[in-house]
């Protein structure tokens, strides 16, 4: 999941060499964090949030395979 939320986020930005993705796993929950670079935020999160909705949507989609509930957070 990780890597996949690297390469989407990598596509969207200006600077794809600032994107940093981390994974916290838990026992039945996992949390990526999303830092890109501050004039790319916007970016990420798109008009209205629709692109973080987006990603978001993919992840769940992707977690029900995983019976794991994944979360997204994008950081400043």
């Amino acid at each position: 999941m990780k890597d996949l939320i690297g390469q989407i986020a990598r596509a969207l930005v200006d600077q794809p060499e600032q994107v940093r993705v981390a994974e916290i796993e838990g026992d039945q929950t996992t949390v990526i964090e999303l830092k890109v670079a501050k004039m790319d935020m916007g970016k990420i999160i798109g008009k209205q949030g629709r692109t973080a909705q987006a990603i978001r949507t993919i992840l769940s989609a992707a977690s029900g395979k995983a019976k794991k509930r994944i979360i997204l957070e994008i950081l400043e």
